[in-house]
């Protein structure tokens, strides 16, 4: 794991972060990697003074898009990175395998199907992020589906 710890903490820097922090990890593609990826990124956002709602988001975001990933394609591992730059957080969880990790399924749309299990994962990610998308692996193999948290005195 690679990360920059040479920062302040939030409170003193008015909510953002002067220099970037970066954390990157790979985990078997397997139903225990998602609690193992929450821990994770909770342990990072932690040590990088990150305030406990962002902390709490970033969770859920990183469960759902891990919990997508293993359950939607057929990867052998699932890639996580978390970048803090300024007052944004962004998570990216890149998968290997063909699937459909990053769509919303016809059964639960934007619109929403309250009732229907798939794709609720990724309406929720739409409620706590400011933006999310997905891009397509190199190669053409697999999906990089990433989500923007704000945090500081103009975020939500």
């Amino acid at each position: 794991m690679a990360y920059f710890s040479d920062v302040r903490p939030l409170e003193r820097t008015g909510g953002s972060v002067e220099r970037a922090l970066r954390d990157a990890f790979h985990l078997p593609a397997i139903g225990a990697s998602v609690a193992e990826a929450r821990r994770r990124v909770l342990a990072r956002l932690t040590e990088w003074d990150i305030g406990t709602v962002v902390r709490d988001d970033a969770q859920l975001v990183v469960s759902e898009l891990f919990t997508n990933a293993v359950r939607h394609t057929d990867s052998e591992r699932v890639d996580c990175e978390l970048r803090v730059t300024g007052a944004r957080l962004r998570l990216a969880v890149t998968d290997q395998g063909a699937g459909s990790a990053g769509r919303v399924s016809g059964a639960a749309s934007k619109a929403g199907d309250a009732e229907g299990e798939n794709g609720r994962g990724l309406l929720l990610v739409s409620a706590l992020a400011e933006a999310w998308g997905v891009r397509p692996g190199a190669g053409g193999r697999g999906h990089t589906v990433w989500a923007e948290l704000g945090f500081g005195p103009s975020a939500p």
